[in-house]
């Protein structure tokens, strides 16, 4: 089945997870959607997601393609059962704060960076009550205009956001540090600089699993022997 796969964002940020995608299924074609018009998604309205992402999904669908990666940890905890109940025909595979992996691993505490929609959804509080241990310790930090700073490469809005937002957890005995949005993971190495004894997660890889997963279970992987194309759009 060589159609397209679908992959989107509240721009730039995806393309961390559509690296590691690519890297597990190097031979299919996928489509990138960056929608930076509407960047940040962490600062909107379900409301307003719904309507943004349901825009999208209409957006792809008219290339054809056969699954959708929702590469937004905001999007996906907000909107991914709306868009599966408004597209049941299609496959959607989200992207979410990888806290099932920091607490399987028995970090005593992990500090979860995110969005302010993703850290107060409903989905990322689940995820705690489903996997968190009695002896473990869940420190979530809403990471306000990060994703956009890092949208705008605006280095020294950066750097005033993380010590605004991580100066105080410093000298706290941190064992894992949760990338919470797909944004992060570009500025992993300044994040580290703050907890250089943490571990630092994200979900990508794991994203990139399920997309396989999914292609094999409906028979959807592509057949093609070489390398496949690429095709990106950005919303101004």
């Amino acid at each position: 089945m060589n159609k397209k796969i679908g992959v989107f964002d509240s721009g730039i940020g995806g393309l961390t997870t559509l690296e590691e995608i690519r890297k597990i299924l190097p031979n299919e074609d996928y489509i990138f959607y960056a929608d930076s018009k509407n960047n940040p998604y962490g600062e909107k309205t379900i409301d307003e997601l719904n309507k943004i992402t349901k825009n999208i999904v209409n957006k792809l669908l008219e290339k054809n393609v056969k699954l959708i990666v929702i590469a937004c940890n905001t999007a996906t905890t907000q909107c991914i059962n709306y868009l599966r109940s408004e597209f049941p025909n299609m496959i959607f595979v989200g992207t979410e704060p990888a806290i099932k992996v920091a607490c399987d691993n028995n970090y005593k505490n992990t500090l979860v960076m995110a969005t302010p929609g993703t850290i107060s959804s409903e989905r990322t509080h689940e995820l705690i009550t489903n996997n968190k241990r009695e002896n473990e310790n869940i420190i979530l930090v809403p990471c306000d205009k990060l994703a956009n700073a890092i949208e705008r490469n605006d280095k020294k809005d950066i750097d005033k956001i993380l010590h605004d937002n991580l100066d105080k957890y410093k000298k706290k005995d941190i064992d894992a540090v949760v990338l919470g949005c797909t944004h992060y993971p570009i500025i992993k190495d300044r994040i580290q600089s703050f907890f250089p004894n943490s571990k630092l997660i994200d979900g990508n890889n794991g994203v990139a699993k399920r997309v396989k997963n999914q292609l094999e279970e409906h028979n959807l992987l592509s057949n093609k022997k070489v390398k496949g194309t690429l095709e990106f759009i950005q919303t101004e």
